[in-house]
Parts: C-alpha cells; structure tokens; sequence
C-alpha cells in the first residue's frame, strides 16, 4: 500500500537513512515494529520499489498531503514570520540535467516546513515563488524574501493572501535601490520629520566575531517613483552591518521595503529571523541529513526526498531532547521508543 511506503520512508528518514537502500534495509531491519501498525500484504518492499514508488509520486500532491498531516499533528496555530529561500540538491545534477533548485518555506518560530517548489535552475525562483505561495495560508503572516523574490507581482499575490511582505531590494528593480538610497540620506541628514525615521543599533559578539547591526526605518514612501505598483507599501529601511572577526573588518549594506507599519526594533528582529532558514533549515539539511552529497537524480525521486528530509527535520526540531539533530537521528535508528515518540510529540508545538 502507498500509505504504508511512505510511513516507512518517513520513519527511516528519521532514523538515519539517506538513500533508498537505506530505507529499504531500515524497514527490513525494523518489520516487526512496523506490523504493529500497518499491514504491509506485500511484505517489506525493496529499495527498487521505494525508489519507483517516489519517482513516480506526484510531487505537488505528496507535499499537499504530508504537511497538512505535519501541521495537524504540531497543531500549529498562526506561523507569525515565514521566511522564503531557494537551495540546489548539488547532487542531483546528471549526464543531461543540472542540479534541481528548490525553494522553500520555513516557518521560522515554529521550526517547522511548509512547503517547496522544485525549479531546474536559481534564476526560476521568480516562477516558483508564486506556486509556493499558493501552497501557504499567509492570512496575518509576513512573509520575507530575498533580493531575488523582490517582484511586484509576488508582492501582491502575498497582500491578497492577506498577508504582509519585507522584500530584500538590490537592483534587479529599475530605481527602486536608488529611491530608497536618497530617502535614507535624506533621513540621516535631518530632511525629514522625525516622528517618521526611527534607528536602532544591535551588538553581537559570538565565536571571537564581534558585529554591529545599524538599522535605520522610514515611515515615507513618497520618495518611491513606483509605489502605486508595490502594494501596501508603508516603509523602507536599510540596515548596515559591521563585521570584525580576528581583527579583520567587513562591511554590508542592504536595502529593504515593507508593507506592515512596525517599529524600527520589529523590522531588525524579522530580518534577523529571516536567516533562520539558512541555519535551521539550509544548514541542517547538509550537516545532518547529507543532502549536498545525495546522488538521486531522477526529478521527481529527489524532490520527493527532499521533502521527506524537511519533515524529518521538522519532527525533529518540535522534540525538547537537548541533542542536535544527528544524534536524535541515531537515537531514532536505535530506540524504537524515542522514534515514537518524535513521531507524536509534534502535537506539543507552542502555539504561536
């Protein structure tokens, strides 16, 4: 039975196993445990089966219905800031294919995933962008994006889901980084009323690396040759980040635009927040889930897996073990008891 497949890739995927063969013997290795609760009238299939069975998986549909269970089972209220981010599977690549480029969605206070789009290249994120955002419930959201998600269309599909968006901004938008770098000066010359330019400054010292996140947020739009297009459009910010690591300094500048009013403060902590999908999910999946090294190639095969390594990862971040997340894997592969009891404790999720 297809249910029964994919319980079983679920669990082995937390327990440890990152490629078919890997199920497969998982499975085999854990059978008696496995009947206690699914019927399995074919016996333990191979990992040419898991493999057919995955490749030949509508992709769309699969995800539809893994994170509606995953959500239901953290029963997840409200996910507050959703962070937007595109990753290549460098191992997917081929004889004839590049390497798959999948964009995600993180719930980032949550720790939890809610969805990818899979693309053939980094360039297609603006395509794929707007089918994830189809997949999301954005009502009371904010959703921030990348310099590459900074498109006015993705703007307002996300005000129409009725949710709010900070969107990185380079120069992919024909005066958009220069509008907002002449408001920004005229702000921190003095040229405008005070009650709208707010400032903050946040120190950091971690590791032997010291930095010094400068934030600076206008509530003045007028400066925007093209506001009418951005909908909803309330502020623009730029943050200036000074980095010193072993007596070397680096300097960054971004730029950024937002349709929610907030405070100066609430701007630096969901920029801040956004790099959570980097570190919580991105990171994770390569360090503890080998995903850069994984060879599946076949598309759909490896978008699938992909998926199955985001709600592992999911799972594994609502337990309250004080472990990182290789050892709660082992710990899953080892201990029938503690993969119960990953597989239930989503449920305990705070509600946000």
């Amino acid at each position: 039975m297809l249910s029964d497949i994919v319980v079983m890739a679920v669990c082995a995927v937390l327990g440890d196993c990152d490629d078919w063969p890997d199920i497969a013997q998982f499975a085999r290795k854990r059978a008696t445990w496995f009947r206690r609760f699914l019927k399995l009238p074919g016996g333990i299939p191979s990992h040419d089966t898991f493999e057919r069975v995955f490749a030949a998986l509508d992709s769309r549909a699969f995800q539809r219905c893994c994170l509606d269970w995953l959500r239901a089972a953290a029963d997840l209220v409200g996910l507050g800031h959703i962070a937007i981010d595109g990753k290549t599977l460098r191992g997917s690549a081929s004889a004839k294919l590049g390497p798959l480029h999948v964009v995600s969605a993180w719930a980032t206070q949550a720790n939890l995933s809610l969805g990818q789009v899979a693309v053939d290249k980094k360039s297609n994120e603006i395509t794929a962008i707007p089918l994830l955002l189809e997949l999301l419930d954005l009502k009371g959201c904010i959703v921030t994006i990348d310099a590459m998600g900074c498109q006015k269309e993705i703007a307002k599909k996300i005000v129409t889901g009725k949710g709010d968006y900070v969107l990185a901004v380079k120069g992919n938008q024909e005066h958009l980084q220069e509008d907002i770098q002449q408001t920004v000066e005229q702000a921190l010359e003095g040229k405008l009323d005070s009650h709208l330019v707010e400032q903050y400054t946040s120190r950091e010292d971690r590791h032997g690396r010291h930095e010094e996140r400068s934030y600076v947020v206008i509530h003045h739009v007028s400066g925007l040759r093209d506001r009418q297009a951005w909908p909803k459009v309330s502020t623009i910010g730029m943050c200036r980040s000074e980095r010193t690591v072993a007596g070397e300094v680096s300097t960054e500048v971004h730029y950024f635009i937002g349709s929610r009013p907030m405070t100066v403060r609430k701007y630096a902590k969901v920029l801040r927040q956004h790099w959570r999908i980097e570190n919580n999910l991105h990171w994770q999946l390569d360090v503890s889930f080998g995903e850069d090294q994984s060879r599946i190639q076949e598309r759909h095969g490896a978008e699938n897996f992909g998926l199955l390594r985001k709600i592992a990862l999911s799972l594994l971040k609502q337990n309250p073990r004080k472990e990182s997340i290789k050892r709660k894997r082992k710990a899953a592969a080892l201990d029938t008891g503690f993969l119960e009891e990953v597989l239930a404790g989503a449920k305990n999720v705070v509600k946000l």
